[in-house]
């Protein structure tokens, strides 16, 4: 099945033609909204079967298949091909994308029902679930930019997706530049790596690492990551993925959990080999991801907006994913990638869930003829709604237990290897400096399971706050339900998931521990070990398990600590107690460390005002001057030479015999 692998990116690539041009040629079309979904949902599902036969036809030890289907670029001794690569990582992420796609792709047919652009919204998803699998299993360079460069385009497409509202556009075009500046560094490394060894294809490239020297090595590294910084939202890039959140739910949930923001942690694993040849290198991209984690964590706890907290966490766990990378535990990233992928979904689809029922609500009062003013995205507003939407409560709650590290969910075993890792790396070069970040990483893991409990308490738990905090809605809460099933199904599915995805990935000393026999249940380290370049794990069994043991007391004693605080209508309170303990500091995280600020105070108004200034004068006087002088000369003379063309036969007559006479006296003489 191997050789069909172009059939998973075309595919999508049909669901996206066919709702495209039919939604902008026939408004008969425009209606047949089943159709739409259906044929969006399908070009992502088959897709994922494809992928699934291809998976249970290799093993762990499998050759990697190149699929090469013509020659894109030739030019001179450079050509490149459109090539599809199989490998054990290339197929876990196509799996990941399609599969967790279609589920977002079944829940959007239920949440975009009423929207007047279905079609619209659904060939953007076509399209971005197009540009995802041609980057995650593009061979080459050129074909996986082209994949990077599609998903930031339907980034923009899709956070903006009701560009009526200005806010959101602003969104959208400030995904968009921040993006840019990755992948310009990320264009540069391409550079780099064309010069050192002729090729952009990625056995080439890998097979020839000696062809770099170790100051080239380091660049490329460094320029790769800083691509990554901007797609996978790491600190000083991250400020575009919170507001992302403008966008529909769906998108957030596409774009946070399987698709986009995983970009730069495919990359890097894709090319581990070359990061192990250069530990500074490492140590940046550990660095950035533990300050992005603990950074992203802190301002979590301080958030209202239910999708705000969910974005946060996004950052934060992409933070962990990051360390993980820095620390020489390539798998244990992609481990992450996988169960976040699972858990992070449901989160952004039950919080979408929510935001519906919120909607109603909101719709159903204004139908009343009462004038309601409120955020449905607001937990302030909600509380309660356990008992009204049970499906959606309890796979968000298992979600929740997910991320914050309870065993035996997913988060619990993925969380923990990586935090294994972090430790691990402080045995070696740069020792202080690696268990510092396991420091900051063990409090950011608390912090997730509190901030994320905070959350699933205020929202479910307690009683109903609307009809106490807004005038006319009094007796709202006979509006609320249960969403549909199209909904409720991919929140089952997932939340299934979120519980047994970590199984793929138990420590092979949770066994062998105990037995003589070397026994591997690691099935995802075996699986991608082939193709990553992991470092050893050092660490004595007495080590692992006191990790383990740490990882498990602060997610319990996070979990219960939020219990205790937000249980029961208490969350105002505790937050109010919080921010009367932190003060100024707790401003700092509930402004976000102004770092929006300080972009527009360093960057965005020097440019406006150089713009306004100086660029505007130089082009009205330099530019608009020089211009004009050049019409101004070709004009004046253009005014003397008409006086050449008079209209008068007799006029032509004298001047063609004063020419005769001059080209004869020329002879003669």
């Amino acid at each position: 099945m191997a050789e069909y692998v172009w059939l998973i990116v075309l595919i999508p690539l049909i669901g996206f033609l066919i709702n495209g041009i039919g939604g902008l040629s026939s408004e008969a079309y425009r209606k047949q909204k089943t159709l739409i979904g259906t044929i969006a949902t399908i070009s992502v599902f088959i897709p994922f079967l494809i992928a699934l036969q291809i998976f249970f036809g290799m093993g762990a030890d499998s050759e990697p298949y190149v699929a090469r289907l013509f020659t894109w670029i030739e030019a001179g001794s450079f050509s490149s091909e459109v090539a599809y690569r199989v490998d054990q990582l290339s197929i876990i992420m196509a799996l990941v994308v399609t599969g967790v796609g279609a589920l977002i792709h079944l829940y959007s047919m239920g949440y975009m029902k009423d929207d007047e652009g279905y079609w619209k919204f659904f060939a953007y998803l076509n399209l971005f679930i197009f540009a995802m699998l041609n980057l995650v299993l593009g061979n080459n360079l050129i074909l996986l930019f082209l994949g990077w460069e599609g998903v930031g385009v339907c980034s923009y497409l899709l956070i903006g997706y009701w560009y009526g509202d200005m806010a959101k556009s602003d969104a959208a075009k400030k995904a968009f530049v921040f993006n840019r500046v990755g992948d310009f560094a990320f264009l540069v490394a391409m550079f780099l790596v064309f010069r050192a060894v002729g090729s952009l294809d990625f056995d080439i490239i890998l097979n020839n690492l000696s062809a770099f020297t170790p100051e080239i090595t380091f660049w490329v590294a460094v320029l790769m990551f800083i691509g990554a910084t901007g797609k996978s939202a790491q600190i000083p890039l991250f400020v575009w993925l919170p507001d992302a959140m403008a966008g529909p739910t769906p998108v957030s949930a596409l774009i946070h959990a399987a698709t986009m923001v995983t970009s730069g942690i495919y990359l890097i694993s894709r090319f581990s080999s070359m990061y192990v040849l250069t530990p500074e290198a490492m140590l940046i991209v550990a660095i950035i991801g533990g300050l992005t984690a603990i950074v992203a964590a802190t301002i979590a706890i301080t958030q209202y907006d239910i999708k705000k907290v969910l974005a946060y966490s996004t950052v934060s766990q992409l933070g962990f994913m990051f360390l993980a990378l820095g620390s020489g535990g390539f798998i244990a990233a992609m481990f992450h990638v996988v169960t976040h992928a699972f858990f992070k979904a449901c989160l952004f689809l039950g919080s979408g869930s929510v935001i519906h029922a919120m909607h109603h609500v909101e719709h159903e009062l204004e139908h009343e003829g009462k004038d309601v003013h409120f955020d449905p995205q607001d937990m302030r507003y909600m509380g309660g709604l356990k008992k009204y939407m049970p499906s959606t409560y309890w796979t968000f709650l298992l979600s929740t237990f997910a991320i914050a590290g309870i065993p035996v969910f997913s988060g619990f075993f993925s969380k923990d290897e990586i935090l294994a890792f972090v430790f691990n790396a402080g045995m070696g070069e740069y020792s202080y400096i690696y268990f510092a970040l396991w420091g900051m990483a063990v409090l950011t893991a608390f912090l997730t399971a509190y901030y994320m409990f905070r959350l699933t308490l205020t929202t479910f738990h307690g009683t109903f706050k609307l009809p106490s905090k807004v005038k006319g809605a009094e007796d709202s809460e006979k509006y609320l339900h249960e969403s549909p099933s199209t909904m409720t199904i991919p929140l089952w599915i997932l939340g299934g998931l979120a519980v047994i995805g970590g199984f793929m990935g138990v420590p092979d000393f949770f066994v062998t521990t105990f037995t003589s026999s070397d026994i591997k249940i690691n099935w995802l380290h075996a699986w991608l070990d082939g193709v990553t370049s992991d470092s050893a794990l050092v660490l004595s069994y007495g080590t692992k398990w006191i990790l383990v043991a740490i990882a498990i007391l602060i997610a319990v004693f996070a979990t219960v600590l939020a219990y205790r605080n937000y249980d029961n209508d208490k969350g105002e309170a505790s937050d109010a107690a919080l921010e009367k303990r932190f003060g100024s500091l707790y401003q700092v995280w509930s402004d976000k460390y102004k770092i929006d600020e300080i972009y527009d105070a360093s960057i965005i108004q020097p440019t406006f005002k150089l713009s306004d200034r100086v660029l505007a004068v130089f082009d009205m006087k330099i530019v608009d001057g020089f211009v004009n002088a050049v019409g101004g000369t070709v004009r004046f003379f253009g005014s003397l030479l008409r006086f050449v063309q008079t209209g008068v036969v007799q006029t032509y007559a004298l001047v063609f015999i004063i020419g005769v006479i001059l080209v004869l006296s020329l002879i003669i003489f």
